[in-house]
């Protein structure tokens, strides 16, 4: 029995921003939606409840990590992704085709690159080493573990995300960097799609094998980088692509791209995609980047950054980000965000966080992290709220000058 299904309640005029609500076994997502990332099946630091308290509707972990250690086998036999974490809502897990890029070429996600340069065909990051091989059949990489070489295949990371059992998969693809050449760029994506249609039958054949199970929707991820005619081209055969019957449920929007470009390239996608299936990118949480996402289109996002950066001692406010370890921090008295509704915010104060980074004390990740997600899922259901009041224009400007507003 297929229980996803994606309701549009409202659509914004001038702009192809619109709010929803997305359908799974586990529960409910209203969009748009922010979905905090626990990579290894957990948000490092936070425990689930909290992260139920903070708002998030949805967690997505990482189907390449959670193959290595503890095994897709070991969370299948558990009860899927969401038994096992404890948490009680909708799991998203991607495909470990973004591990092709990093164990590849060597390069962190990051949403530009310098693109100045020559561009090459086999470009890898300055000091590392390739550990991952690509093939029109799949890739070959080793483990950052072990050193153990693995295969992914479109197949194999079908399987591997069925026994996972999110409730929202993605089909396995190459992302590529902005330093590859455009005739590779054509290559990835032309195998990217191929993939998808070998990822569409491997779906199909797994939900009737494991009809016991909840079914998990099926996204398909638009690649192309900063091309229009290969991320059209994309977008137009994964709305179209079918295998015995199955055809996506929803689209991803992924690859490496200028930050200048962002609105442009989502809106090439979304004049492409069906109306009615949701939209999700990947890789975003930068509030003026979630502001340009939504009006072009898109209804999810992940991003692993608000908890790393939390870890890193950087810290949101409405009047734009911080260092809590900055000596001006020591006798600070007040919260991080007096306008911040979080855990964190009502209970402590910046000198407290000061002092647990510099005793590094394992408290100041968890209470950061708290934070930061806190005000990232906060923002979205403003912004969710606007869309639905005819206000999305107005709380953008204001917003965005005074969040920016020390950097300009």
């Amino acid at each position: 029995m297929n229980d996803f299904c994606f309701d549009i309640t409202q659509r914004l005029a001038d702009t192809k921003a619109r709010t929803g609500v997305i359908h799974t076994p586990h529960g409910d997502i209203a969009t748009p939606a922010f979905i905090a990332v626990g990579t290894q099946a957990t948000v490092k630091g936070v425990l689930p409840h909290t992260m139920t308290s903070l708002g998030a509707q949805a967690i997505l972990a990482n189907a390449y990590h959670l193959y290595l250690q503890p095994g897709s086998d070991i969370v299948d036999e558990a009860g899927g992704l969401a038994s096992f974490m404890n948490w009680n809502g909708p799991t998203f897990t991607d495909s470990g085709g973004f591990q092709v890029l990093s164990l590849g070429a060597g390069f962190k996600k990051v949403l530009a690159m310098d693109t100045e340069g020559l561009k090459s065909d086999d470009v890898i990051a300055e000091g590392k080493q390739r550990l991952a091989h690509v093939d029109d059949d799949g890739v070959t990489f080793i483990s950052h573990l072990d050193g153990s070489k693995h295969r992914f295949t479109p197949e194999i990371s079908m399987r591997i995300q069925h026994e996972l059992g999110a409730d929202i998969i993605f089909a396995f693809d190459e992302c590529t960097t902005l330093l590859n050449t455009r005739s590779y760029q054509e290559e990835a994506t032309d195998r990217t799609q191929k993939w998808a249609l070998r990822c569409l039958g491997a779906h199909k054949e797994l939900t009737t094998g494991r009809a016991d199970h909840p079914y998990q929707a099926l996204f398909g991820v638009v690649q192309g980088a900063q091309y229009e005619d290969l991320r059209r081209k994309a977008a137009r055969d994964l709305a179209q692509a079918e295998a015995d019957g199955q055809r996506f449920d929803g689209f991803g929007i992924g690859g490496a791209l200028e930050k200048e470009n962002l609105g442009r390239i989502i809106g090439w996608v979304t004049d492409e995609l069906p109306e009615t299936k949701p939209r999700h990118l990947l890789g975003i949480s930068e509030p003026d980047d979630l502001f340009v996402a939504i009006a072009a289109g898109t209804d999810t996002f992940d991003c692993v950054k608000p908890s790393r950066e939390a870890r890193n001692a950087r810290l949101y406010t409405y009047d734009g980000f911080f260092n809590i370890t900055n000596a001006a921090n020591r006798r600070n008295f007040a919260p991080i965000d007096s306008e911040c509704d979080c855990y964190t915010c009502v209970n402590y104060t910046r000198a407290y966080l000061h002092h647990l980074f510099h005793s590094k004390e394992l408290l100041a990740y968890t209470l950061a992290t708290i934070h930061n997600e806190r005000f990232i899922i906060r923002l979205i259901d403003q912004i969710r709220s606007a869309i639905g009041g005819g206000d999305f224009e107005a709380l953008r400007v204001e917003f965005l000058g005074r969040y920016y507003a020390k950097t300009k």
